[in-house]
C-alpha cells in the first residue's frame, strides 16, 4: 500500500487527488497538508465523506508521522520548491504539478534528488492526451515548421504562459531543426496583439471563467494548415497521470521532468 501525503489538499486540485487515490487500489492518502482549513477531514473537505485524515500546515511533521512514500504537490510554484525540498530530505518521492518553478529552481532539486537517491516527477501537465498533443506537435514540426501556440486557461490561473505552453514551444523548436518561421508584421497597434515568443515560436495566453486548461497548436504550411488540439473539460483528466506518476515513482532514483518520461 502506497502512503500518499498530499500538499494543497483544500485546493480543487488537491480535493481532486483526495478522490482520486483514495479509490485507488494500492494506494492511500496518509496525510493531507494545506495552510487552511486546519483540522478538517481531509475526505469530508473533497466531498467523499470521512477518511480520518486530517488536514494540518506542518508537512516535514505529517510526512515523519505518516511514514509517506510520495508527497502529490499541487499548490504555488514558491510554495512547492520548500516543498519538494522537504519531502527529499524526508526521503519521500514528490509528484508534482505545480507550474510555474523557475529554471534554477529545477536543476538544484534534480542535483538534490540524485544525490539523495530519492525520486520524483515534476510536470508541467499530468493530462495523458496533453503529452500526447505535445508529442504529436514534435512530430508535426519536422515538416511544418511554422508554428504558433494558443493556451487557454481559467481566469484564476497565476502564472502566463502556462508550462505546458513553453514545454510545447521548446520540443517545436528542438524538432524542426535550423528553419524558422517568418513574420511579416510591422505594425503592432497593440502591445502584446502577437503574443510572447520562446524560441521565434509566439505564444498566446487567454484567461477566461469557464476554462479549464486547454491548448492549441496551428501549424502553416504551403497552401495548408494544420491544427493539434487538446482540451482539460474538468480537473479529473489529469488524475490518470497523476495516479501513473505515484506509482512508477517508486522505481525511480532522481527526479524526471515530464510526464511524457514515463510514457514513451
Amino acid at each position: 500500500m502506497i502512503k500518499v501525503v498530499v500538499t494543497g489538499a483544500a485546493g480543487r486540485m488537491g480535493r481532486e487527488v483526495v478522490r482520486a487515490v483514495s479509490r485507488t487500489p494500492g494506494m492511500t492518502v496518509a496525510g493531507a497538508v494545506d495552510l487552511g482549513h486546519n483540522g478538517e477531514d481531509a475526505g469530508s473537505h473533497a466531498g467523499i465523506g470521512p477518511l480520518g485524515v486530517v488536514v494540518r500546515p506542518d508537512l516535514v511533521n505529517v510526512l515523519e508521522e505518516t511514514r509517506a512514500e510520495v508527497m502529490v504537490d499541487f499548490t504555488t510554484a514558491s510554495a512547492a520548491v520548500q516543498n519538494i525540498r522537504d519531502a527529499i530530505e524526508c526521503r519521500v518521492r514528490p509528484v508534482v504539478g505545480t507550474t510555474g518553478i523557475p529554471p534554477e529552481e529545477l536543476q538544484e532539486l534534480g542535483r538534490l534528488s540524485r544525490e539523495k537517491g530519492v525520486g520524483g516527477v515534476i510536470a508541467p501537465n499530468f493530462a495523458i492526451g496533453a503529452v500526447l498533443m505535445m508529442h504529436f506537435a514534435g512530430i508535426a514540426a519536422r515538416y511544418l515548421p511554422a508554428a504558433e501556440v494558443i493556451e487557454l486557461h481559467h481566469n484564476q490561473k497565476i502564472d502566463a504562459p502556462s508550462g505546458t505552453a513553453l514545454k510545447t514551444a521548446e520540443i517545436i523548436a528542438a524538432n524542426r531543426g535550423d528553419a524558422t518561421s517568418e513574420d511579416g508584421t510591422q505594425v503592432v497597434k497593440l502591445d502584446g496583439a502577437r503574443g510572447g515568443t520562446l524560441s521565434d515560436i509566439r505564444i498566446h495566453s487567454i484567461r477566461l471563467p469557464g476554462l479549464v486548461a486547454h491548448q492549441e497548436v496551428i501549424f502553416g504550411g504551403l497552401g495548408q494548415t494544420l491544427s493539434i488540439r487538446h482540451d482539460s473539460i474538468s480537473r479529473e483528466s489529469f488524475m490518470p497521470g497523476v495516479i501513473m506518476g505515484i506509482k512508477k515513482v517508486m522505481e525511480l532514483r532522481e527526479i524526471v521532468f515530464g510526464l511524457d518520461k514515463l510514457i514513451f
